[in-house]
């Protein structure tokens, strides 16, 4: 059996994974999204369900004036004495902090926080005692104490990494008698490697791999899946060795923009008779592998009934008496905050999986403006926006506002939206409002770390009518989503 990469589609970068109880959990960077650093179960590596968030509450994630690709980044998720911490970077408010629960289920923890300087702060736990690293001069590392975040050493430098750009990701793993150093380097775009080095010391010296980059598809001009790198290591019960990187696909083969975001790659590891390990095809990552005794399984429809609480996404901490989420519908009470702020508003959206798909979503507009948003940021979205007597299409490229098309509608009106990897198509009903290009909201283009997040929103803004002292909610219903496997 063969599955297809990527292993988790659409904007869920920074992939960090443990294993616990037979079960595989993963944890992914969130930025200035609530509730933040999505987790995913697997029972095979293959195919995984998201079961939760590790910060669902503001007192964890202060989100509050956040512009986009701010916030959470990318965390680490590892499992010891029964337990399961989670640590990562709130750039914009706290640095360096770790949470912890005992229910992978349930409710974590408030932050503890770690006073060491850098991103991408990682754990290893060896005996009774709790390590702590991060990039800030080279890879750095100090002693813990677990309960309190306090630092128990002084910090000390293992390594600078190969020369590359950005040292990043940093994790450390015990493997027979070496301690092996994972790392990032070249920066979280088309030149991005996955690096390491080992010593048989917890403190270095680390020599490095001597065919390094292990990992990394930079050379291959041409080849859909780019950007390969930040990468974590992990053994299957059976005893083989993956690697779960990041990623992102081009959409096209000679057009080098990329608009779903970095996805989670997963690629074979071997070990050799030296203990240097090797990854993926001569070191780069393929669409297809060959995992024995595993079917992959696709989610290609999204409505209502099967959307859970997990899949919702909200733009920074959102106003909760703004929404009223049911299995038939979702009303939504417009914002003074626009998509065009770094705010709160009425927002709920699932990330964009395949370039491929059909939306449509019935919307009555009793306040302000309801519509579907494809957005990248605050400076990159296309709206399909409904304000009881018209619909436009409108166009938001950077410093760009432009109204493509307006017809005139009331009551209940059907917004529909198809896509391929090229353009969006916006429709009310069966009328087309024009296409809008998926370049425009790609990384190239717009910038940041995000992806494309397809949204429901309400707002008052360019609709010409103040904020009413009792606002009504505007109404979605039939809301329905289809992809189509690229």
């Amino acid at each position: 059996m063969t599955f297809k990469n990527p292993v988790i589609r659409g904007y869920y970068p920074d992939p960090s994974v443990c294993r616990a109880n037979n079960k595989y959990y993963l944890a992914a960077s969130s930025f200035q999204y609530f509730p933040g650093v999505p987790i995913f179960e697997s029972d095979d590596l293959v195919n995984w369900t998201q079961i939760g968030h590790c910060l669902t509450r503001k007192s964890q994630l202060p989100l509050d004036g956040v512009y986009s690709s701010g916030g959470i980044f990318a965390p680490t998720i590892r499992f010891n004495n029964g337990r399961f911490y989670m640590t990562t970077t709130n750039v914009t408010g706290g640095g360096n902090f770790y949470v912890y629960t005992d229910d992978i289920y349930g409710e974590w923890s408030e932050p503890i926080y770690v006073e060491q300087e850098g991103i991408d702060p990682s754990f290893y736990f060896e005996g009774d005692k709790a390590y702590f690293m991060s990039n800030a001069d080279g890879i750095v590392q100090s002693e813990i104490d677990i309960e309190t975040g306090k630092l128990l050493s002084e910090q000390k430098t293992l390594w600078h990494g190969t020369g590359g750009r950005y040292l990043e990701s940093p994790h450390l793993y015990k493997i027979g008698k070496y301690y092996y150093l994972l790392a990032a380097e070249g920066g979280t775009e088309y030149g991005h490697m996955v690096t390491y080095a080992r010593s048989e010391n917890l403190w270095g010296p680390f020599e490095p791999y001597a065919e390094n980059p292990v990992l990394t598809n930079r050379n291959l001009g041409g080849y859909s899946i780019q950007g390969v790198g930040h990468s974590d290591l992990i053994e299957d019960e059976h005893g083989n060795w993956w690697l779960f990187h990041l990623g992102f696909r081009q959409i096209d083969r000679w057009l080098t923009f990329h608009h779903l975001g970095r996805e989670v790659f997963l690629m074979p590891a071997k070990f050799g008779d030296d203990g240097w390990f090797t990854v993926g095809e001569n070191g780069t990552t393929t669409e297809e592998v060959k995992l024995n005794g595993v079917t992959q399984i696709f989610k290609n429809n999204f409505n209502f009934q099967n959307i859970t609480p997990h899949d919702r996404r909200f733009l920074r901490n959102p106003s909760e008496e703004n929404f009223i989420i049911t299995k038939e519908s979702l009303k939504i009470k417009s914002s003074p905050d626009t998509l065009d702020d770094a705010g709160s508003p009425s927002f709920i959206g699932l990330h964009q999986k395949e370039f491929e798909f059909e939306l449509s979503v019935q919307v009555r507009a009793n306040d302000g403006e309801a519509g579907v948003t494809i957005y990248m940021d605050e400076n990159h979205h296309y709206d399909l926006a409904f304000d009881g007597s018209a619909v436009k299409l409108k166009l938001n490229i950077g410093d760009i506002k432009h109204t493509k098309k307006e017809i005139p509608a009331n009551g209940d009106i059907t917004l529909r939206i198809k896509a391929n990897a090229i353009n969006y198509e916006f429709f009310c009903g069966g009328v087309s409002l024009g296409t809008a290009q998926t370049r425009y909201l790609s990384s190239e283009v717009a910038g940041g770390f995000t992806g494309v997040v397809i949204g429901l929103y309400s707002q008052y803004g360019d609709v010409g009518n103040d904020v009413p002292g009792v606002p009504k909610f505007n109404e979605f219903t039939q809301f329905n989503l289809e992809y189509r496997q690229s």
